[in-house]
């Protein structure tokens, strides 16, 4: 099939944050890559007068060629309802899905606006709060003081992925995560850097290729020496080799979205295969 010629528009809508939405409409949409997507987001949307208006939005983004598509996780039935006129096609990701849940645990469902993410379990929002700080202060080896306390120890040449990659597993997971860039001095051993060292276990390392950091680095210090293809790549060996010599899994995160590396961590600390 030939992929249209103009961009998709994507809504992603939810009654609360649209997490879950966005996150399982992009893992849909991940299986297409040679479509164009334009994606928009619109979250808490908990009354029928506010799906109308956002129907109206929909619907002018539909054309004679091109049929806008929208995720929704909104839970009530008359805001459902509404959002179901739209000339867009709705993929519902709860509709048929939640009634059949309810047949099975012969319960009805609460339907109630945002609860994918509601506070739920005060103890477990608490722990995901408490990850978050120790994931800020604990970036890019901002902190050394309280490694002995981290679930995780990301490592990897700079703008591997480290910091969003920590940051959803601090919120999604709530997992203690630092993570600790490797700079060239850390290259002139086989030997894990110095703060480091005591937890090994602990450690896990990113990727990526030469030519995607340098992309990613030109955006950030254009021209440097820190951009070159050829620095990007002695750093990314010379990460590989520290790694394979020390025995950290690593996976190379050029090509993988921030869910995917935080499931195979996930993977490979609850005793799966180790990448690398």
């Amino acid at each position: 099939m030939q992929a249209p010629a103009a961009a998709i528009p994507v809504f992603f809508l939810a009654g609360g944050t649209g997490i879950s939405a966005e996150t399982l409409g992009n893992m849909i949409l991940q299986q297409f890559p040679e479509v164009e997507f334009t994606r928009h987001k619109y979250p808490f949307i908990t009354t029928v007068e506010q799906a109308l208006k956002v129907v109206e939005v929909m619907d002018a983004a539909c054309t004679d060629e091109v049929q806008a598509l929208a995720f929704s996780t909104v839970a009530p039935d008359d805001v459902r309802n509404a959002l179901g006129t739209t000339r867009a096609a709705m993929i519902d990701m709860f509709g048929s899905h939640l009634d059949t849940v309810e047949r099975l645990l012969h319960v009805q469902a609460a339907r109630a606006s945002g609860s994918a993410h509601g506070l739920g379990d005060i103890g477990r929002y608490d722990a995901r709060m408490k990850a978050v700080e120790f994931a800020i202060e604990h970036d890019d080896g901002q902190s050394l003081r309280h490694l002995a306390k981290a679930d995780l120890i990301l490592t990897a040449p700079s703008r591997c992925g480290k910091t969003p990659t920590t940051m959803y597993l601090a919120l999604t997971h709530g997992l203690l995560v630092a993570n600790y860039p490797l700079v060239d001095e850390d290259f002139e051993s086989t030997s894990l850097p110095r703060p480091i060292a005591p937890y090994r276990d602990k450690l896990f390392g990113l990727l990526s290729t030469p030519t995607r950091l340098s992309q990613v680095r030109s955006e950030r210090r254009p021209g440097s020496k820190y951009a070159s293809l050829a620095q990007c790549s002695w750093e990314l060996r010379s990460a590989e080799a520290l790694f394979r010599q020390q025995r950290i899994p690593y996976v190379d995160s050029s090509t993988m979205s921030v869910e995917e590396i935080a499931a195979v961590i996930q993977q490979q600390r609850a005793g799966g295969p180790r990448p690398g």
